[in-house]
């Protein structure tokens, strides 16, 4: 306990040097900054600004409330990480969820990493800690692959460095905005799934994505039945089946057929090849009318 109220209370004197005019640290370089970046700083909540390359949007309320109930008890356990702007002026780099939570709660001071970094340093360490350490949805997380590439133009190989994940994965990430932005939407609420998305984004038509999302939706498809979905529209229809036409029966065979049909009073069946050859079938109900056949036949 002695040591956490130590640790505390640096803290405050830290956050008392850096409301001190005269101790104004700018760069790494200037008097006093080895005492306050890297180190746990209790700072006013006031004194923070919300952080505009912040890559999440999203913010359920009710997970936040949870986190301000849990702050409340707990206090904050993961200090946010900020970058000084300007004297006793800070903006979040990390941390937005805890640090609206303790708002939320009526919290005076936060602790907080102190950095000293520029815009485009801020941009990156926002996206690379946000992706590693918030649980963003699949949405986010392309987005702010797509930002590190657009505005820091990281290449993929270089992206996948930085952030600690497989090519591949990043890859997969990217390729689900190529989705129409409804399905987009979709899957930030929760519609769908990032597999769904990625089976789906195989489809080029706008229109025909959208047509499979709903039904994806309103008959609850899940991933293996969407891929499957997928395959049968690349594939196409399947083409019609045509039946080989009948040979023609002989005209003779067919008035014969005839004859015997009458005189055995049974349905004669007359079959025929392609070469002329063919086979009399003659249908019989019961040992009797067999019998009978075979009288006719046989003529006894």
């Amino acid at each position: 306990m002695a040591k956490a109220t130590k640790k505390q209370a640096l803290g405050r004197g830290l956050s008392a040097l850096l409301r001190d005019p005269e101790n104004d640290i700018q760069s790494v370089s200037d008097k006093n900054a080895d005492k306050v970046v890297g180190n746990i700083v209790e700072l006013d909540l006031t004194a923070i600004a919300v952080n505009p390359f912040q890559p999440r949007s999203n913010f359920n309320d009710e997970t936040l409330q949870e986190l301000a109930s849990s702050i409340k008890e707990l206090g904050v356990i993961q200090p946010i990480t900020v970058r000084k702007v300007d004297f006793n002026q800070y903006q979040l780099v990390s941390g937005e969820r805890r640090y609206r939570a303790s708002k939320l709660i009526g919290m005076e001071t936060i602790p907080a990493y102190i950095r000293i970094a520029n815009d485009q340093e801020s941009l990156e360490m926002a996206l690379v800690e946000n992706i590693q350490r918030q649980d963003l949805d699949p949405i986010e997380i392309a987005l702010s692959y797509q930002r590190l590439i657009d505005e820091i133009e990281l290449t993929q190989e270089k992206l996948s460095e930085r952030v600690g994940k497989k090519r591949s994965t990043i890859t997969n990430y990217l390729r689900l905005l190529r989705l129409d932005p409804i399905i987009q939407t979709g899957i930030r609420d929760g519609f769908t799934t990032m597999g769904h998305g990625r089976a789906l984004v195989n489809i080029d038509k706008k229109e025909d994505q959208i047509a499979l999302y709903e039904r994806i939706v309103g008959e609850n498809l899940s991933v293996r039945d969407t891929e499957r979905a997928v395959k049968t529209y690349q594939e196409g229809p399947s083409p019609r089946k045509t039946k080989p036409s009948a040979p023609q029966v002989p005209e003779f065979i067919a008035n014969d057929s005839a004859e015997l049909t009458e005189r055995l009073s049974v349905k004669v069946g007359i079959q025929i090849t392609e070469k002329g050859k063919g086979k009399i079938t003659i249908p019989f109900r019961s040992e009797a009318d067999f019998k009978r056949i075979k009288k006719i036949l046989l003529g006894g």
